[in-house]
């Protein structure tokens, strides 16, 4: 409602410009088929087959963007949220929808349990020097 009691006719404040609420990205969205593999520190990465995104009528322009953004360096899902300035469940959905459609594919960190021990390491590259 405006200043004079008329109901507003637009979705937009004049400073902050139009407002696209995180739920319409997703179309009511809040989990993908992929949300399972889909961590913080999951490393979103664009697959090289990839075409242009921006040709598919089906992808949104957030879509677009995070694909555009992991083409030149693989992103985490925390800074493709922070970069584009959307909730982290948000780009989750995105992000699998586009695991879906093939155009990235997730990778995700070694959990530190899986990681080789500290002292085998050193003893393999002290095995290496002894050669």
């Amino acid at each position: 409602m405006s200043e004079d009691g008329q109901v507003s006719s637009h979705w937009f404040d004049d400073d902050a410009g139009p407002v696209v609420r995180p739920y319409a990205m997703t179309r009511g969205r809040t989990t993908s088929t992929a949300q399972h593999r889909l961590d913080l520190i999951a490393v979103v990465v664009t697959e090289p087959a990839a075409g242009d995104p921006e040709t598919d009528p089906t992808l949104s322009p957030e879509h677009v963007d995070i694909v555009g953004l992991c083409r030149g360096t693989p992103q985490s899902v925390a800074e493709l949220a922070a970069e584009l300035d959307l909730p982290i469940g948000v780009v989750r959905v995105l992000v699998g929808d586009l695991v879906h459609a093939e155009l990235v594919h997730v990778t995700r960190p070694v959990p530190p349990a899986e990681l080789p021990d500290e002292s085998i390491l050193r003893d393999v590259i002290n095995g290496l020097r002894a050669l």
